[in-house]
């Protein structure tokens, strides 16, 4: 049982590497179940979770949407797309630490670390906006 559960452990890895969009666990269960048939729903959110707990893939929260993961482990942020969901990897420094000192402080909470997700508008539909904006002559 172990060996098959390494083998969907590196295939489930493997499936969020090769997407490379910060995808959804449906999204990988949809990519994992091309190469392995008979594995379930179950076990793929359940072997992605585990995966984010053990710091082998980043998990990120997404308020009213669905989590997404990530393969890259360095620090870094993310923007999402506030009208097609898509989810990008910012790279700039913050000051992170400050930010978890004052959330400390004013919280109670023993803060383990912090996410920032920035939200806005990709290229994409910002043009389509524009599109849809002129005017178009029949």
């Amino acid at each position: 049982m172990e060996t098959r559960n390494t083998i969907q452990k590196q295939t489930i890895l493997q499936a969020v590497k090769q997407l490379a969009n910060h995808p959804t666990a449906e999204q990988v269960y949809e990519q994992v179940v091309q190469r392995l048939p008979n594995i379930s729903r179950a076990t793929v959110y359940r072997n992605l979770s585990s995966m984010a707990e053990r710091g082998m893939l980043r998990r990120i929260g997404v308020p009213g949407g669905a989590d997404h993961y990530d393969h890259t482990l360095e620090d870094h942020h993310h923007i999402l797309c506030s009208e097609c969901g898509a989810l990008e990897d910012i790279w700039m420094e913050l000051p992170t630490q400050h930010l978890q000192q004052v959330a400390q402080s004013q919280s109670q909470f023993a803060i383990e670390g912090c996410q920032l997700v920035f939200y806005g508008r990709c290229p994409a539909c910002q043009t389509k906006s524009e599109d849809a904006e002129i005017p178009h002559l029949h």
